[in-house]
């Protein structure tokens, strides 16, 4: 892998920084609204020993980050960078939530939007996994000119596998 997979990135509306175990009560704090999960494949992240085992991961990901309101220096989510294939010259984004808060103000596409460009100084194909059933964050990730090639079955770290639709974006010309 020739490039950094926890690097400083920044948009107008935040700042993404990689995630650090000090970030954890930060971060649950956001994560600990129910409202969040609702659609997600796992719904009971919200609870505290489940989201534990997402911290757990994000952190052993080694491409994780938290997610800063610019205006306000608040942690408002998270999202990382994982499973890059050499062979395919891709890598998936995911993992990604924000605080209710952040809904329908132009934060995912604006994070999206900064980790693809950055993404695509590197890799020709970004894929994301998104639940089967979270209908919210498939026209989201559409929205950010995505589209399905596949369906898989992914198992979270430290949870059962779950069903999930595999969503690409490739590199401009």
């Amino acid at each position: 892998m020739n490039f950094n997979l926890q690097p400083v990135l920044e948009n107008d509306l935040c700042i993404l920084s990689p995630l650090e175990e000090k970030d954890f009560d930060a971060l649950y704090k956001v994560a600990s609204d129910p409202k969040i999960w609702e659609q997600h494949p796992n719904k009971d992240r919200w609870k505290k020993e489940v989201f534990e085992k997402f911290f757990e991961g994000a952190m052993q990901s080694k491409g994780a980050f938290k997610i800063i309101k610019k205006e306000t220096g608040e942690v408002v989510g998270s999202t990382r960078f994982y499973d890059f294939n050499q062979e395919e010259d891709c890598i998936f984004i995911g993992y990604t939530f924000y605080a209710v808060s952040c809904w329908g103000k132009g934060f995912n596409l604006s994070v999206k939007k900064t980790m693809l460009d950055y993404l695509f100084k590197s890799v020709s194909k970004v894929r994301f996994h998104i639940g089967a059933e979270n209908i919210r964050s498939q026209i989201a990730i559409s929205r950010v000119g995505a589209q399905k090639i596949a369906e898989e079955e992914v198992a979270y770290f430290g949870e059962k596998p779950k069903w999930n639709f595999v969503y690409e974006i490739e590199k401009p010309n």
